[in-house]
């Protein structure tokens, strides 16, 4: 009996220590981490051709409706200008200007806007939230020729998943 009662008072006395140490363990900053890398460093290229957005925004027209979702669908030059918009009937007008700006986002930061929601929801790194000119929700992809960043396109209009289907489709038309 005397045995049980000391496991009894020594489980939870080991496991107040236990949480105590964990406690004083400083946390890593994933951010501190240096990668051997750059990261995102596609080089620019010269800016997207008018007949090269139009297709681009065709093509994401096309599977828009197909799928039935009325969207803003807005293509920037490598420089984040806007080059092509196309706004279907039926298209949210709140939209229009948050498709431009993950077009201009994903050119900018030359990376899917969809890295920034990841960062922000999954890894909790707020501190992006305050970076100049970022969208952190997905639907912005950049388009890639002869590995250049020649624009991005910028999708909105329904829920991110679908932004960012319709600018996958959009987006194949120069990333092969």
């Amino acid at each position: 009996m005397t045995s049980a009662l000391s496991m009894a008072v020594a489980f939870p006395l080991a496991l107040l220590t236990a949480g105590s140490a964990m406690a004083q363990q400083p946390t890593a900053n994933p951010l501190d981490t240096i990668p051997e890398k750059m990261p995102f460093s596609t080089p620019y290229g010269p800016p997207i051709l008018l007949q090269q957005a139009q297709s681009a925004n065709q093509a994401a027209m096309d599977e828009a409706s197909k799928r039935g979702w009325p969207m803003n669908i807005a293509i920037v030059d490598s420089g984040g200008n806007l080059v092509s918009f196309v706004r279907m009937d039926g298209a949210q007008l709140a939209s229009i200007s948050i498709a431009e700006h993950k077009a201009r986002t994903a050119a900018k930061y030359r990376r899917p806007t969809k890295a920034f929601e990841d960062a922000v929801q999954k890894s909790d790194y707020k501190y992006l939230l305050s970076l100049d000119d970022l969208v952190a929700s997905r639907g912005g992809i950049p388009l890639v020729a002869d590995g250049r960043i020649i624009g991005a396109i910028g999708c909105s209009g329904g829920a991110g998943s679908q932004d960012e289907a319709i600018c996958t489709a959009g987006a194949a038309t120069i990333n092969k």
